[in-house]
């Protein structure tokens, strides 16, 4: 119950162990039709190009930035965490000159403070993460990308942790790339990324002055491949029983539906705060800016973090994550992501994380939390 990868569910773990195929047999290659399709409607980018790429959500990530900037060009990057610091750090070695726009740590990103650095550098790409995994704070994507697309920028959004938990909207956004993870709200192993590409963004890749930066994760030479038309291209040999593992992961969610999901991980985030709260500890993010899936929790004086999350583990078999960069030592990082998001997970959270503080003299308070949290659950 970390930052990820969450518990995969067991009809994803015997998908995995179908009999492996070649990455041309025709049957897989229908299996990679209906993959994109599922994409197509989870991220809800009809007319985009859909596809898993072959390495872990980060890949997304170093996908967007390698295929749309070159050397020369202007990024505007968004900074309110690890994952956007790392967008920088991808887009100058992607050789773009960066400009960073700064949020503080555990705030959403700010349309109208933003909008002035886009008047006056007109970029060419302008990134942002929608659910930022190291602070639990989700940002909306629409005014940003609006704002973009009057400077004339592409846009880049990081889905990693916000996929099948709450509403991804590539084409309402207006966003031309949204990338993310099977590890987190999927319910898959990690290894491979969810990626949505605008017709708006290809038509850029086909307009650069030089090659892609990347072999591996140049869009140009894997649509040869997933595009599917005219016959398929060779170019990578395709993880197959991971994509049996991720088409499984989107069928079981569109058969849960995406509102009903999305209802799920908002139902199980409010009952872990009721108990976290009546705990007597407190959340890092404003209660309008939180992400369901990924809860950041205070810790309180005088407690040993790393000690608590060791007793979780040790005790209960139960993972939670710590703090990044400026908020190491300072919160833990708690995950309710598909499979990980249920009432059964809510209960043992605040059960070992009471006994883990009540083993530092903190005032056990499990017995408040648990009632608190099923007042939440029964409602």
């Amino acid at each position: 119950m970390g930052p990820g990868p969450s518990d995969v569910s067991p009809r994803v773990l015997a998908a995995l162990a179908r009999p492996t195929v070649g990455h041309l047999d025709p049957a897989f290659q229908a299996l990679m039709e209906e993959i994109k399709a599922a994409l197509a409607l989870v991220m809800k980018a009809p007319g985009y190009a859909c596809l898993p790429l072959p390495a872990p959500g980060t890949a997304g990530m170093e996908a967007a930035m390698m295929n749309l900037l070159e050397p020369g060009d202007t990024a505007v990057i968004a900074v309110n965490g690890q994952f956007g610091e790392r967008m920088a750090d991808m887009a100058a070695r992607a050789g773009a000159s960066v400009e960073r726009f700064e949020q503080a740590w555990g705030t959403p990103v700010d349309p109208a403070r933003l909008e002035p650095m886009l008047k006056e550098r007109r970029p060419k790409l302008v990134a942002l993460v929608h659910a930022e995994t190291s602070t639990g704070v989700l940002t909306d994507p629409k005014p940003i990308c609006d704002l973009a697309r009057a400077a004339g920028a592409l846009t880049v959004v990081d889905c990693v942790t916000s996929l099948g938990g709450v509403d991804v909207d590539a084409a309402g956004w207006g966003a031309d790339v949204v990338y993310s993870g099977t590890q987190k709200c999927l319910s898959a192993p990690p290894g491979l990324a969810p990626f949505a590409m605008s017709p708006r963004a290809l038509e850029a890749v086909s307009a650069r002055r030089e090659k892609v930066r990347n072999w591996l994760l140049d869009m140009s030479l894997i649509m040869a491949y997933w595009g599917g038309q005219g016959g398929r291209t060779y170019h990578h040999t395709a993880p197959i029983n991971a994509l049996y593992g991720l088409h499984e992961a989107l069928v079981a969610l569109l058969e849960e539906g995406l509102d009903v999901a999305h209802a799920r991980h908002r139902r199980m985030h409010e009952a872990l705060v009721a108990g976290v709260e009546a705990a007597g500890l407190k959340l890092l993010v404003a209660p309008e800016h939180r992400l369901p899936e990924l809860n950041t929790v205070l810790v309180p004086d005088g407690v040993d973090e790393a000690k608590v999350r060791a007793h979780m583990l040790a005790r209960y078999d139960l993972e939670i994550g710590a703090g990044l960069g400026p908020l190491k030592g300072r919160i833990w990082r708690i995950g309710l992501m598909g499979a990980s998001a249920t009432p059964w997970h809510v209960r043992l959270c605040l059960t070992a994380l009471c006994d883990a503080l009540a083993a530092q003299n903190y005032p056990d308070a499990s017995r408040q939390a648990l009632a608190a949290a099923e007042a939440k659950l029964s409602g």
